[in-house]
């Protein structure tokens, strides 16, 4: 409930805004506006995508966003420079742009521009967020926690009502061993290939938790677990929006709306292409020249749900990271986002049960998603230290910073300024200053700048069109490559298979037919060895 810290439209008439009852008041409706709008938006843009772009990727407010959103524009209770109503507008008008860059291709082609090895690595990086994510108590199993002197330290303590470890607590935390616990069952299901391995888990720890009385359990003998029990308890509850819905405001005068405008947009560009692609590469959708198979229709998409949820009242939306559960059970097709859209819309009428699943039975979900999306960095190019220096700065970022589009731009950055001076080097000395592995450099740009990589299929079409010319689609020419290719590699194998095979049958022969050869070589080598000896 991160975007609840931002106050959303009410008002705060004093100092302290929790002492103000109609400030409360108004908050609790936010709050419950807010679920229901995540809910309803995060269902649609699943089913958008799923049946437009048939591809296993959901979408849903992103975490990173949110977080930009509520502290860094509006501020905690509204204490910031641009009210909720205004950014609410920045986020519209993002949607806008960049349905037009998804249109006319622009965002596909910027993001076909991103060097290989930087694609790879997002995914990795992506995986060790996802398990960073789940190792924290405020998101997962509570494993890791921060610390004054080291950032971060291992924890797994009993908290108190402020969040602050007891002392003597250290690793004693029961609903952390109840996390590891789901961590283990998940990792077994896996191991046998058991289908639903990481919805079994999820739902086994959470059955346990939701008993009461025991150290784990998510309803404690607390004011708090009471209340929560009793939401629990009536199974079935919906919530209409009553304050969110359209409260855009278009009056634009402040420069802040602009540089938060330009901060949605770039965050947002790198974020959630670098999350669709890492998806499209771990569902094996990915083509030679960068693309995904549809990604005009994502895109497209993704820019729609942002519209569509800044009139809901909600921050960018985009493609969030827990696609891979779905991708890890199986998931290929679009069936995989339609299915999610479908609890999404289930979770408005049943949201007491689905908002008592525990973070310590989710959270070992995304260590094992984020372990099996880390095994990408085996086909990043180590060899090249101009590939391999900007994917280490992309997987080490994207933890360290929070932050998908933070690790985007320290790769995007390193390998501009280290491959740049190279360049400038070799062009300055006239070729004489190379770097000495040069060619185990990956290629990049290649073609990237020709009409038939920059501009959409469809306006490629109606150029052909208007001017008589029979259009080919670029992707079913390569996907045609492709197919050659395999058949040829196919062909090669099944050659060289044979070749061994009649070798082989040619020495039978040979020993079958002339023995007195192979035993006159051996007498041979034995004469050898005495003489030598």
């Amino acid at each position: 409930m991160i975007v609840a810290h931002s106050g959303g439209p009410c008002v705060c008439k004093s100092e302290n805004c929790d002492s103000d009852p109609d400030f409360t008041a108004c908050l609790a409706v936010f709050k419950l506006d807010l679920i229901t709008a995540t809910a309803a938006i995060s269902g649609l843009s699943s089913l958008l995508l799923g049946l437009f772009a048939n591809l296993p990727i959901c979408l849903a407010p992103g975490m990173g966003l949110n977080v930009y959103f509520t502290y860094m524009t509006v501020g905690a209770n509204g204490s910031g420079k641009v009210s909720y109503e205004t950014a609410l507008t920045a986020v519209f008008m993002e949607g806008i742009i960049f349905l037009v860059l998804s249109i006319v291709g622009i965002r596909q082609w910027l993001a076909r521009l991103i060097p290989q090895s930087i694609k790879i690595a997002t995914g990795a990086g992506i995986g060790i967020f996802l398990a960073f994510i789940g190792m924290q108590s405020s998101a997962g199993i509570g494993l890791i926690g921060s610390d004054k002197d080291t950032v971060v330290a291992l924890t797994g303590c009993i908290r108190d009502a402020t969040g602050a470890c007891l002392p003597g607590t250290h690793m004693k935390s029961p609903t952390t061993w109840m996390g590891i616990l789901g961590f283990v069952i998940i990792s077994i299901c896996l191991l046998f290939r058991v289908k639903g391995a990481v919805l079994i888990g999820m739902i086994f720890i959470s059955v346990l938790s939701w008993i009461r009385g025991t150290p784990f359990t998510y309803f404690p003998y607390t004011p708090q677990g009471n209340e929560m029990f009793e939401y629990f308890k009536q199974i079935a509850s919906f919530h209409p929006i009553q304050s969110i819905f359209w409260k855009m405001d278009f009056q634009l005068h402040s420069s802040e709306v602009w540089f938060a405008l330009l901060t949605f947009l770039y965050v947002d560009l790198l974020d959630s292409t670098g999350t669709m692609y890492s998806m499209a590469k771990f569902s094996g959708f990915m083509y030679r020249n960068g693309d995904f198979e549809g990604s005009s229709m994502a895109f497209i998409c993704d820019a729609l749900s942002i519209v569509l949820g800044a009139c809901f009242g909600l921050p960018p939306v985009t493609a969030f990271i827990e696609s891979g559960a779905g991708i890890v059970d199986g998931g290929c097709t679009g069936i995989t986002a339609i299915m999610t859209a479908f609890l999404f819309f289930i979770s408005l009428l049943f949201s007491p049960i689905f908002a008592s699943f525990p973070v310590w039975a989710t959270g070992p979900a995304l260590i094992v998603i984020g372990c099996l999306m880390a095994k990408s960095v085996r086909s990043i190019n180590w060899g090249y230290i101009g590939d391999a220096i900007p994917a280490f700065m992309t997987i080490a970022l994207m933890p360290l910073t929070y932050s998908i589009a933070y690790g985007l731009i320290a790769g995007i950055g390193s390998y501009a300024v280290i491959n740049g001076t190279a360049y400038l080097l070799e062009v300055l000395s006239r070729g004489r200053l190379v770097p000495a592995d040069k060619d185990a450099k990956e290629p990049w740009g290649e073609g990237a700048f020709t009409l038939a990589n920059v501009l959409p299929p469809w306006l490629q079409w109606l150029i052909c069109k208007a001017t008589g010319r029979v259009y080919v689609d670029p992707l079913d020419v390569m996907e045609e490559e492709e197919r050659l290719e395999r058949e040829e590699a196919a062909l090669s194998a099944a050659k060289k298979q044979d070749e061994s095979i009649h070798m082989q049958e040619m020495e039978t022969d040979s020993n079958l037919t002339y023995p007195h050869n192979r035993h006159h070589s051996l007498l041979h080598e034995h004469n050898l060895d005495r003489y030598y000896h």
